[in-house]
Parts: C-alpha cells; structure tokens; sequence
C-alpha cells in the first residue's frame, strides 16, 4: 500500500468564502484535483472536482464576539488559509446583522404532518459526499445489493437541502434513479423505499415539483401503492388459510409462528414504501391539476383502504391526505362510494392525539354531507364524540360534528340515549357571565327543538339557570334556545309561567329588535288554559307596543310576524279579545294583509288571529259588522296554500252559522267555485242568441246538438258533476228559483242519457246515466 501511495497525488486548493443565502452559515468553495503518477514521477492522468463545506454558526447571536468565532472558525477548518481571517470577521459580522426574514429564492417547504423520519435499515456506516456522487451512480447499474447501497448514498446527500441544487443538475443521477426504480420495483420494497425518498425530498419543495413530475414518478408511486396493497390481501388471505388449518401439532404451530413473524416482517417494510410513497403523492397534491390526476386514478380508494392499517405514523399521513381532499365535492362524494366513515370510526378515540384530532377534523369535513352524518350516527359515533366533550384539545371539533348531526331532526331524539345534555347545560353553567361560545349555543338550540331534549334541559333549575343568565346577559341566542324549549306541549310549557312577567317586561320599543323578537315569541308559544292574558296586556301595556308593530315597515318582518302570532295566542281569552277589538287592531292586521298578501306565513297568520276571534261573541260582532273580513276571508278561501284554505274555511263555517246575510253570500261563493265549469259554459250560452232552444220538440236531432257538438263530452261530465253535486249542496239552495234550475238541469240531463242511449246506442252514455242513479 506504501508503494502505491507514491504514485497517487490529491491536492485540495481553497477557492471564494461566502454567506449562506438563508441560514447562519458560511460557505467555502473548494477544488479537488486527483492525479495519477507514472513511476518516474510522471503526470499519467488527473481530474478536477469542485466542491463546497457548509460551516453552519448557530451560536452567533447580536452579544456575539465575531472576533474570537473568526478566530475559532479559521483553526478548525482547514480549507482556510489563516491569511483569511479578517474575511471571516468581516462575514460573521454581516451575518450578526443581516435581517431574518426569507431572501428572495428561498425554497418554499410543502405543508406536511409532521417531518419524515428516516426508515429501518436505509442508515449506512459510511457517510456520502457530493464529490463522490458519480461513484454513487456507478452502483446503480450493478446488482441489487449494490443499487440499494448507492441509492442509500445518494439518499444520504438528498436529505440535506443545501445539496438538492447541485443534485437537481446532475441529469445522470435523477435519470439512473427514475430508471432502477421503474424496472426494479418490485424486486426490492427496501430499494423502492430508499430511491422514492430521495423523490420525496425533492417533492418537499414547491419548486422542485417540475423536476418529480418529468420523471412520472407521482404516477409510478400511485402504481406502488396499489400494487402493494393487493400484496397485502394476498398476504392476509394466507395467513388466514394457515391459521385456519393449523392444527394443533407442536411442528407446524412453530411452522404457523414462524410465518406470522414473516408476516410483520414483510408488513413492516412495505408500511415503510406505502408511508414515504404516499407522502411524496400529498406534497404533489398541493398542485389541484396532480391532485385531479391522482382522483381519476382512485387516489381516495387507496388512502380509504390503508386506514385498515395500524401504524400509527401510517395512519396520520393518510389521514391527512383524505382531510386535504375532502375539500374537494367529488373528492367527498368519493369518499361516501366507499366505507370511509365506518374505518374512522375506530379511530376514535385514540391515544395517538394527532392522529385523533385529525381524524376528527376530518370527520368534520365530512359532516357537511346528510348521507355522511347518517352514516356516522349509524356506525356509533354520536355516544364516542359525546365522550370527547369533556377532552379540552378535542372538545371544539367534537361539538362542532355534533352540531352538523344535532341539524337533522331524525337524529335530534337520539342525543336523549347519551350524557350529552347535561354536558352541554353543565358546560352553560361554567361559563358565568362569559360570552357563550356559539358551536355549544347552536348545538343547544337544535337540540331544544326535540320535546324530549327540552324536558331534560328544564330539569332540576335547568330552565330557571338558563332563564336568569339569558335575562341578565340580553343574550339572544340563549333566549333562542329558551323559546325552542316553550314550544313544546305538556308539563314543559306550564313551568314557563312563572317567567311570563319577566318575559313581558322585555317587549319594549327601546329594546333591541331581535331581543324583543325572541322574548315575544317565547310568550307566544305559552298557550296555557291557566294563564290570565287580560292582566299581562294591561299590566305591562302591551296593547300600544302591539298594535303600533303592525303597520308594514314598522320593524323588520320577522318582528312583525312575531307580534301577529302573539294576538292569535292571547286571542283564545275571551277578555283579551274583547280588549283587542276595542284597540283597533282588526283594522291593522287587514292593513297588515293587503300589505304581505304575497307571504303565505303571514296570510295564514292573520287569518288564524281572525278564527279566533270569531269564537268570541264580542269580537266576532265587530269582525262581521264593522270590517270587511269576511270578504277577505272569502277571496283567501280558493288560495293555492292548503293551511290557508283551511283556515279560512273554519272561520268561514263559524261566521256562516252566526250571520244568515254573510252566510248566504259564503254558501253561494263555494257553490259558485264548485261549478264553476259549468256555470261559465251556461253564461255562455245565454250570451250567443243564436243557439237554438234546448227543447225544441221538431228537432230531437238539434236538441242533443248542443251537447254532442265538438267537446259534448266534457259538458256532460260537468253537467253530471252538478247533478250529483245537488244533493250535497240542496241545503245551499235557499232560493226556490235555484232550486228550479237544479231540478230542470237534471229533467234535462237524463231525458239527453235517454236519447242518446235509444237512438245511438252509445255505451259512454249508458254508464254516465248509471253512474247518476
């Protein structure tokens, strides 16, 4: 070796010093020249190599002595010459004082999970060096072991970022590498590994994607991932197949022991390809035009299927990768096609708490979607994420999955089956006098719409709490949640009547709009028998307040809306009606009518303050006599909206039994509107005088003319429509010269069955005339 040496001749020459452009370091560029010496000394062949040693000061900081760093640098780094030393002074100096904030050129860094740690056996004894890279990509072309080594090198350079530029020029190196990893593959998981990861620490770059995306290796990582997936079933099934016929000899069990130990063997490995594979595939996705690739070649199947794993550090990565495409509609339909929700649902909990939060935003993600919410009602989750509201880290997330769930009104009465109720009142009485958070106020006021969830928030002083804290604070969205408990009939309602004085005290014109609007709805779900309305009007003059939010425009709609709802309900009282009607408030709600008549809420409204006031002698006098109701009532009582047809029916019924004039006029406007195709054909008759008698005795032929011309056929069904229509409304018939026409129409008709059935022998005919008797 001695003799040898004589003949080889390194020389190493120092080159420029410089900053590194954003880190605390400098960076001395240095040449490296080799030379191979004959035996008398000759100069045989030599070569040149760049190369630069990154000298990193993390200590220096402003109380810094640059002077003595200079000093120490220069003696411990050979590269520089001692006659340098007041240029390192000079560049510490700058360094000392050079600002923090990124230079322009800076590489931007992905967002990740968490970073990527290297993987078992990827770690060499020997360290790289960017000099020797060639050399690297020699072993590349030689068997297995050997690339695996080379790689493991070159891996070695790739993990440090100062190295990626020079690696991203080097064609010879990312071409060897994309090419082995094509062709060998699946010859190796451990060399798949190692050369996606060197991919990987390019990808972790946003501008380096250009260079992965040339060399297709997103796609061949999606080829991996599905490849080893079927692997693993195949692994799976068996193991299955040995378990299953393992009997129970000694032999084989260690045999079936052995093969098992194998099994987590291989899976070990291949959880280490699926992890780096599928986080270099997440950082690629932050382009959405990769990320649609990837969707169209069921990038969401794949990540759906290793959430079966139960790596830890596995199942964060995937777990993140499905979170950022569930932002994403066709993404998230995907994501229902498969059994995303129910391989979650083991997720939670867990003791992993970056994988549980995850997981639980996702979820939350997912819970936009009503399939998805009856999805995670159905596999459990609601009593798991009642769990997690007592988990602080957790606790925000977890109420806002429920809230999403507590929307729909199918899953409302569920929430009774766990302890989630008394957590949320619990967590209302923490707050004090604190603002309320609105994910547990609105989770509060969907689940109060549920007479049983009510019944379990009143109990104890649970409505006396929410009372007193919603009174003191003004808070409207707790008295939200309290009107949505007084809607609710049975004991529930009757509990409110002692807060009917505190509630009315509130209905002032100087209060906020939308406090008002809550207290007066609260007392106008409170239609109790018991409650005397008459002291309540005139003990906190509410008549005033009433009457003046009836004009249109007086306040928003929904206010006024409120106030109308508040008349139907003290309306039931006698006295309260009584009072009402002397105010002058009947004038103003058909104001009100003529004003909204588009809005069918408010129509039906109004017209169900009217039925009520009908049934009170006092207020239906002035309703029939003093106001032209009735009249509006009659036009309403044809509306397309079934509740207001309804309503304006009964309250038809009741003025028609009370007042014969009106009575008459209903009775002939619903008879009118039930023949209406028939009367209008006969109007039209009687206009052409051309028409020829209809009993005409020379002519049967011209006689029947006039109901077998063009469209006869719908005249007799509508005739025969009022024929059997005359029994039903006889007792309408009040005049004799109704009845007169009635009974001649009917003469008419079936002498017209009876020629048409003799002469023509018409079929049509004979079944409308059995049909009629």
């Amino acid at each position: 070796m001695q003799d040898d040496a004589r003949y080889l001749k390194r020389k190493v020459t120092a080159g420029s010093l410089d900053v590194h452009p954003t880190e605390k370091a400098l960076v001395v560029h240095y040449e490296v020249e080799a030379s191979i010496l004959g035996e008398g000394g000759g100069h045989v062949l030599g070569e040149r190599k760049e190369g630069q040693k990154i000298i990193r000061v993390k200590s220096l900081s402003p109380s810094t002595d640059v002077g003595a760093l200079a000093r120490k640098v220069v003696e411990e780094c050979k590269l520089i010459p001692s006659s340098r030393l007041p240029q390192v002074e000079q560049l510490l100096y700058y360094l000392q004082n050079r600002k923090s904030s990124p230079v322009e050129g800076k590489k931007k860094r992905t967002a990740k999970p968490r970073e990527l740690t290297p993987f078992e056996g990827m770690e060499l004894n020997e360290e790289a060096s960017i000099t020797r890279v060639d050399e690297y990509i020699e072993l590349l072309y030689e068997g297995i072991p050997e690339k695996i080594r080379g790689s493991a090198l070159i891996l070695q350079l790739a993990r440090n970022p100062d190295n990626l530029e020079e690696l991203l020029h080097n064609e010879a190196a990312l071409g060897a590498l994309a090419r082995v990893l094509r062709e060998d593959w699946k010859q190796s998981v451990e060399l798949a590994t190692i050369i996606i990861y060197i991919f990987f620490c390019f990808s972790s770059f946003a501008q380096f994607h250009g260079v992965v995306s040339h060399y297709k290796i997103g796609a061949l990582c999606m080829s991996v991932v599905e490849h080893e997936l079927k692997r693993h079933d195949v692994w799976r099934e068996e193991l299955r197949k040995k378990n299953k016929s393992a009997p129970e000899n000694g032999s084989l069990r260690r045999d079936q022991d052995k093969a098992v130990r194998k099994y987590h063997g291989l899976l070990s490995k291949q959880e280490q390809l699926l992890r780096v594979s599928l986080y270099l595939l997440l950082n690629l996705a932050e382009d959405t035009r990769t990320e649609l690739k990837m969707r169209n070649k069921n990038i969401v199947g794949l990540l759906v299927k290793v959430l079966e794993r139960d790596d830890e550090e596995l199942l964060v990565l995937v777990v993140s990768f499905l979170k950022k495409l569930s932002i994403f509609l066709e993404n998230k339909n995907d994501m229902a096609e498969v059994d995303t929700v129910e391989r979650l649902a083991r997720l939670v909990p867990c003791d992993h708490e970056d994988l549980l939060n995850l997981t639980l935003r996702l979820l939350l993600n997912l819970s936009f979607d009503s399939g998805l919410r009856a999805k995670m009602v159905e596999v459990g989750l609601l009593p798991k994420l009642t769990a997690l509201l007592g988990n602080s880290n957790n606790r925000q997330v977890a109420m806002r999955i429920l809230y999403h769930i507590s929307i729909d009104d199918r899953f409302k009465g569920m929430f009774v089956y766990t302890d989630c109720i008394p957590q949320l009142m619990q967590m209302l009485y923490e707050h004090g006098e604190e603002e309320t958070e609105a994910e547990l106020i609105s989770i509060c006021i969907n689940l109060a719409a549920n007479k049983r969830n009510a019944q379990l928030m009143c109990e104890g002083n649970g409505l006396k709490m929410l009372m007193k804290r919603a009174l003191k604070m003004k808070d409207c969205l707790l008295m939200k949640m309290i009107r949505n408990i007084s809607q609710h009939d049975g004991p529930t309602k009757s509990v409110f009547i002692d807060y009917v004085g505190d509630l009315a005290a509130e209905i002032r014109a100087e209060e906020e709009e939308e406090w008002v609007l809550e207290c007066l709805g609260t007392l106008a779900n409170l239609t109790i028998p018991d409650l005397d309305w008459e002291l309540v009007l005139k003990e906190y003059n509410l008549v005033p307040y009433l009457k003046d939010r009836l004009k249109p425009g007086s306040a928003e709609d929904d206010l006024i809306l409120e106030v109308v709802i508040m008349i139907g309900t003290v309306s039931m009282d006698d006295a309260c009606a009584a009072m009402l009607a002397k105010s002058g408030i009947i004038p103003a709600l058909i104001e009100l009518l003529n004003a909204q008549q588009e809005d069918d809420e408010f129509v039906c409204q109004i017209v169900y303050v009217f039925y009520q006031m009908v049934f009170h002698q006092a207020t239906r006098d002035v309703i029939i006599k003093d106001t032209q109701a009735p009249a509006y009532l009659i036009d309403l009582m044809h509306d397309k909206n079934a509740e207001i047809r309804k309503v304006c029916d009964n309250t038809l019924d009741i003025i028609a039994e009370y007042d014969e004039e009106w009575g008459r006029k209903i009775q002939s406007e619903k008879f009118r509107f039930h023949n209406n195709q028939w009367l209008e054909m006969v109007e039209s008759r009687q206009a052409d005088e051309s028409e020829p008698y209809l009993y005409d005795n020379d002519n049967d032929n011209d006689r029947t003319d006039l109901f077998y011309s063009a469209g006869t056929h719908t005249h007799m069904l509508v005739i025969s429509s009022c024929i059997l229509n005359y029994q039903v409304y006889h007792n309408h018939l009040k005049s004799w010269y109704q009845q007169i026409i009635a009974l001649v129409l009917m003469n008419s008709f079936f002498s017209m069955m009876y020629l048409k059935i003799h002469t023509r022998r018409d079929v049509s005919a004979a079944q409308s005339l059995f049909h009629c008797c």
